[in-house]
């Protein structure tokens, strides 16, 4: 470890679910915490176990990692109970991750009016909370909260705070400006202090963005030495969020030339991590986003295109390639052909550069998404687009009609009940097939009388499951005419995920498109011949 070794710490699943309108499930936990891993982020925080079931039902079932630790979330013992008592930091170290933050308060305003109790007591709860946890997992992370309000208010007691976790065996002691209200030239002044009295390689920030400075203020703590940065993907978090990490991580490795564990093909991978959450919350993305926004590299006519064009130097601060983004010339667009390249070479293809199909799948994913379909939340669905142009995908079925009734009615029992119905016709190889099955919902109804097809001829089909079915609508202004976008997420035993998208203006028939890519992507990736081997 080097004095230039910087750690990222992503508490989206957490302290992000704290954003209005924003909810996680424990399948979505689960899906970004595995993309997370695999850009390389050393700590996910999963939640806060005991405090929901949403988080139980994660930490029940934690997702195996190969690069990123786990980290549950909690608080110090309360007052007037032991750490052995203490039903909060039981439920925290009985995770089951090998590393906790746990919260403790450092402004003795909080201690004086909110806990009410005395500042050594407070100051006893978070060593003999830190000692406790450290003797039992291998790693301990303290937050102290509010500490920069802390610090202006009584220097003293926020540094003994600080330096009770750390006696007691912290592995990091994090500095958090919990109400985003301190400066970058206060968090470089405050943080240059503390590591007076802390190794800068034992001190994280987490700051809060309701003066619009939170990525500022992560930077300026790492130039006074903090080695930890919390925050968020795409800056979520309650109010105004938090810091985003997806700013932080490109400018600390490639504006600072700081040492992560995020490296050059993963850096490839936050455009694409970005615009994933976003399309898991039904969000628009930020076309104005830094480094991975739409318009980041954006070129709008005259002179700025003809001096990009020459040498892009000239209005792009990096290659936007370096971070999976693309360049985007309004007026006459050129780009895309390397973006194109590039996820074939991520999904095992190989082509020469130089082949025409190259060009015509580049102009068919332009059409594609000028209609509405977003293959960066979807990368089956542009998998199998790549491969179908290539003549590489079997054809497995033929869905030459289909037909989905709903009924609202009166039950028996006088209960008002819908009842949804599918029929399908499909044709394998010169068999036609007709089925009918009913579901919760016309989706579920028409994938089970897909089912009652494919499932005899296809056994790969038999643990596939849909997981995640989200809808969002393209054209707000057309009111209930409005063309929709589905976006599926499905899954197997084998525990791989993965999303399909459906457009039209019929949401029945964008659900199919979906569901259709889906299956489809499981059988080839499965290896199924045609014959249903």
């Amino acid at each position: 470890m080097t004095d230039d070794r910087v750690y990222f710490f992503d508490t989206t699943l957490r302290d992000g679910a704290q954003t209005q309108g924003v909810d996680f499930n424990s399948v979505d936990k689960e899906f970004i915490a595995r993309e997370l891993d695999r850009v390389g982020i050393d700590y996910i925080e999963g939640g806060w176990p005991g405090a929901n079931p949403t988080d139980d039902d994660f930490f029940s079932n934690l997702p195996p990692l190969k690069r990123s630790k786990l980290v549950a979330f909690g608080m110090t013992r309360r007052p007037g109970r032991s750490t052995e008592n203490d039903p909060g930091l039981t439920a925290l170290i009985s995770a089951g991750t090998q590393s906790v933050c746990m919260v403790g308060k450092s402004w003795d305003l909080h201690v004086d009016v909110a806990l009410k109790i005395n500042r050594d007591e407070n100051v006893t709860m978070i060593s003999d909370s830190v000692r406790y946890a450290a003797g039992k997992l291998d790693e301990v992370i303290f937050d102290a909260e509010h500490f920069f309000d802390g610090y202006k208010s009584n220097s003293e007691f926020a540094l003994r705070c600080v330096m009770a976790a750390y006696d007691a065996g912290a592995r990091w002691v994090v500095l958090c400006d919990t109400n985003g209200g301190t400066l970058p030239h206060e968090i470089e002044e405050i943080v240059a202090e503390v590591c007076k009295q802390v190794p800068g390689k034992h001190i994280g920030i987490h700051t809060h963005d309701d003066t619009g400075n939170a990525v500022a203020n992560s930077l300026a703590a790492v130039r006074a030495g903090a080695r930890q940065v919390q925050g968020t993907l795409n800056g979520l978090g309650e109010r105004c969020g938090n810091a985003n990490l997806i700013s932080i991580i490109p400018t600390l490795v490639l504006k600072m030339d700081y040492e992560t564990n995020v490296h050059a093909g993963d850096l490839e991978k936050l455009t694409h991590l970005s615009r994933m959450v976003d399309e898991r919350l039904n969000r628009a993305p930020n076309r104005g986003a830094p480094y991975v926004g739409e318009s980041a590299f954006a070129h709008k006519g005259g002179l700025h295109v003809s001096a990009v064009e020459k040498d892009p130097r000239t209005y792009e601060h990096i290659a936007p390639e370096t971070v999976g983004n693309r360049r985007h010339i309004v007026v006459s667009d050129q780009s895309g052909r390397s973006n194109i390249l590039a996820r074939f070479r991520e999904i095992g293809l190989n082509i020469n550069p130089e082949d025409p199909k190259v060009d015509r799948l580049v102009e068919i994913v332009k059409a594609q998404e000028f209609d509405g379909y977003a293959y960066d939340g979807a990368e089956a669905s542009f998998e199998l687009l790549a491969r179908r142009e290539l003549g590489a995908v079997p054809d497995y079925f033929h869905c030459t009609s289909f037909r989905v009734i709903d009924e609202r009615r009166w039950n028996a029992r006088g209960e008002l009940i819908t009842i949804s119905e599918a029929t399908v016709k499909l044709r394998i190889g010169d068999e036609p097939f007709m089925d009918v099955a009913e579901g919760n919902g016309p989706v579920n109804a028409l994938d089970a009388a897909l089912r009652k097809v494919l499932n005899p001829l296809y056994t790969h089909l038999e643990d596939l499951r849909l997981v995640d079915y989200k809808v969002r609508i393209l054209t707000p202004s057309a009111g209930t005419r409005a063309v929709t976008r589905v976006m599926i997420e499905s899954a197997d035993g084998d525990g791989e995920h993965w999303s399909t998208v459906g457009v039209s203006t019929n949401i029945i028939d964008a659900s199919y498109n979906a569901l259709r890519d889906s299956i489809i992507y499981k059988l080839y990736r499965d290896g199924a011949t045609e014959d249903g081997a």
